[in-house]
């Protein structure tokens, strides 16, 4: 008995130390931020566990803006309140997604190579597939909704970028690895993160190509 509850409270030990060592590492990122003058909330490790709180600032946005390599997150869970009404809908929803058109040069097909050299399973106009599937999603939801721009950008894929009125949410892609399995930082506005995300997109946004379907 001795034994089995020195062990048991070890064990304890060690799991209440991991959870409050991560609450502790996100309590720390915060008040280090802000001494930096970077209020930084969060920094995920990977790109895919910022869904939950991704999610939740969605459904409290006023308005939204997106720039994305692919485009899958935004036929998830995530995005579900934003396109089926189950929230107060935004003033607006920018959405950017790549350029098909620019041929087997295009950022894209690079973009491509470089996640094949880790994924081989990543077969050659796969992504460009992808993007095609997702255009027409994000094409059906602004046909229902009157508040929807969709536009197309011709840039090298090194980020992904999710921006509301109060929180901005940066993924630096990392060569070949997946977006998803990719750092992801949220920064709360004002800030220098913050505003630079903003920035990221209205720069793409401004030397897009519209989709006349969409954009007004």
């Amino acid at each position: 008995m001795g034994v089995v509850s020195s062990l048991a409270a070890t064990a304890l030990t060690v799991a209440s130390g991991w959870v409050l060592s991560k609450r502790l590492r996100c309590v720390l990122t915060a008040m280090f931020s802000r001494l930096a003058g970077l209020p930084v909330r969060r920094v995920y490790e990977r790109q895919e566990l910022a869904s939950p709180d991704l999610a939740r600032d969605l459904a409290n946005a006023q308005w939204i803006r997106v720039l994305t390599g692919r485009g899958n997150e935004l036929t998830r869970d995530t995005f579900k309140p934003v396109w089926t009404g189950g929230m107060r809908p935004p003033q607006f929803i920018e959405v950017l997604l790549p350029d098909l058109r620019c041929g087997p040069d295009s950022w894209v097909a690079r973009r491509e190579e470089d996640v094949r050299r880790a994924d081989p399973t990543f077969s050659t106009g796969f992504l460009a597939e992808q993007v095609r599937t997702n255009t027409h999603f994000v094409t059906a939801a602004a046909r229902r909704h009157g508040n929807v721009a969709l536009r197309f950008y011709d840039l090298p894929h090194t980020h992904r970028v999710i921006v509301t009125n109060e929180v901005a949410y940066l993924t630096l892609y990392g060569g070949s690895v997946h977006g998803r399995h990719s750092p992801c930082v949220a920064a709360r506005r004002p800030g220098l993160v913050y505003d630079l995300a903003l920035s990221l997109f209205n720069s793409a946004w401004e030397q897009s190509e519209p989709d006349d379907r969409t954009d007004g």
